[in-house]
């Protein structure tokens, strides 16, 4: 009679077979020959230990792919997912009087002017909270003095506004020593704004063409004084050279709609300054230079026009012996088309940009405090304005 093989046996033989079904898994699992087949495996190779050239080049491509794919995630993960937002505190500009009654956007310091962190708003209340005070000074009322007395925060700045000339803007006794910035058209202000500027030019902007013209010469005009040097000069030009004159002492009124309309049919305009003074050139001045008419202007030495636009940009009252002389010179240019187009030269460039009245100076005012937080004061400021 045959024997049957124990149970006993069959388990003998079964673990070491599940040892060596285990080992093999964990081998075939874990290494990692030195050379991958699955990459060589369009190369012929005549052993496992020696790749051939073409190997060689598919293993560097495929590292490069992998080092870049690893560069490329760590990069995502580096990256901020929205904009960093303005850590450091808003500041807080208060306008103690709206200039002249005009009101503006007290959030367009941001879109207008890439200006971040500030709060420009007209509540009194916040007064003690507020970094920063302008004041309008045809608007400084007889509340001014009592606002001397009144406790000011150690690091809060007064900023003194004004826009007019010398001759138009009264002197004040109670301004000198209160302030503690200035914004102004002058260039040495802590706060410079300009009437108007020359931006570079856009794209867009780069196909400009110089406007129909149907006159020579053109002014218009709102504050007539018979004893202002302009006055007097438009009085001898007009012997000698048409001007197309507009204004209330003309009857000629202009309303706003027609405005650009008039300029810009004009060859030149005469950008006359009610006062001369250093860097008191206005809207009289960018104006036209805007809309493509050639300023002629009477206003401070030629030399101190050129140092905010190009020499050969406008016409200045200087350059002539008398108006009659001058008369002369824009005859010929209007005779002249190739020399009067000389003049728009410049317009290849840059283009004219008015000033924001009000708003820029408040987010202008703004800025400087935000980045100038040391203590100043400034002393004298009629002597400073008014000499």
């Amino acid at each position: 009679m045959t024997s049957q093989p124990s149970l006993g046996s069959y388990q003998n033989l079964l673990l070491p077979l599940f040892l060596l079904f285990c080992f093999g898994g964990a081998f075939f699992t874990y290494y990692k020959p030195s050379v991958s087949w699955i990459i060589c495996s369009n190369v012929p190779v005549s052993t496992h230990e020696v790749c051939t050239d073409e190997c060689l080049k598919i293993l560097t491509a495929n590292f490069t792919q992998n080092i870049t794919a690893l560069n490329h995630t760590v990069e995502k993960q580096l990256q901020p997912v929205t904009k960093a937002a303005v850590t450091d505190e808003n500041i807080i500009l208060l306008i103690w009087n709206w200039p002249f009654g005009f009101r503006f956007d007290v959030k367009a310091c941001s879109p207008q002017f890439g200006i971040e962190g500030c709060q420009i708003t007209d509540d009194r209340s916040q007064y003690d909270k507020a970094h920063g005070v302008m004041f309008h000074h045809r608007d400084i009322g007889g509340d001014f003095s009592g606002l001397l007395n009144r406790p000011r925060p150690p690091y809060q700045k007064w900023v003194w506004m004004n826009m007019e000339s010398p001759d138009n803007s009264g002197r004040r006794a109670e301004v000198d020593n209160a302030f503690n910035l200035t914004s102004n058209y002058r260039r040495d202000s802590d706060v410079w704004v300009p009437y108007g500027r020359l931006v570079e030019v856009s794209e867009k902007e780069k196909t400009f063409q110089i406007p129909t013209k149907d006159k020579i010469v053109c002014w218009i005009v709102s504050n007539w004084n018979p004893n202002f040097k302009r006055v007097k000069y438009f009085t001898e030009l007009s012997k000698h050279i048409k001007v197309e004159a507009y204004g209330r002492h003309f009857n000629r009124y202009i309303g706003s709609e027609d405005y650009n309309k008039i300029l810009s049919s004009c060859k030149f305009y005469l950008s006359f300054e009610n006062s001369i003074h250093k860097d008191y050139f206005t809207e009289k001045l960018f104006n036209p230079m805007d809309v493509g008419t050639v300023p002629v202007v009477l206003g401070p030495p030629r030399e101190n026009y050129e140092e905010v636009i190009p020499s050969d940009s406008f016409i200045h009252v200087d350059d002539f012996k008398s108006p009659q002389e001058l008369a002369e010179h824009l005859r010929y240019m209007d005779q002249n088309q190739e020399a009067y187009e000389r003049y728009f030269t410049w317009r290849q460039y840059f283009t004219a940009l008015g000033s924001p009245f009000g708003l820029e100076h408040a987010c202008r005012s703004c800025e400087h405090i935000k980045n100038n937080k040391a203590y100043r004061v400034f002393k004298n400021l009629n002597k400073w304005y008014w000499g």
